[in-house]
């Protein structure tokens, strides 16, 4: 079953020092080894700040496009992880791992389908 991580942080990249970063970027290095070795990671992608979003908005048949987030939240969607595991026990044992976990929250969120060979798969 495929399962998509949604790590949601506080963006405070810019109050930490070079050090700092580094060794959440050595953490992230280290979690994506580990999902790679179990094999189980499909895709990750950590995520430039809400600052850089651009947010559509379907609102009496028009499009509204808004720079920024949609949500003005403390937390912000930092990143994604998909894994392809057996359940969701552990798909919850690998989102346990996450660095960020003890910065925010990770959603844990079954897909649905997914693009192979560009058609729609069902996801088992």
């Amino acid at each position: 079953m495929r399962y998509t991580l949604l790590l949601h942080f506080p963006e405070i990249a810019d109050q930490l020092t070079e050090e700092a970063r580094e060794e959440g970027r050595a953490a992230f290095r280290s979690y994506a080894a580990t999902l790679h070795q179990a094999g189980v990671l499909i895709a990750a992608e950590v995520l430039q700040p809400s600052a850089h979003t651009t947010t559509l908005i379907a609102a009496g048949g028009d499009i509204k496009i808004q720079d920024g987030p949609y949500a003005d939240t403390k937390e912000q969607l930092g990143g994604t992880v998909v894994i392809d595991v057996p359940d969701l026990d552990a798909a919850i044992g690998y989102a346990r791992q996450a660095p960020s976990v003890t910065w925010g929250p990770v959603e844990i969120r079954p897909g649905a389908t997914h693009v192979v060979d560009g058609e729609w798969v069902r996801n088992r």
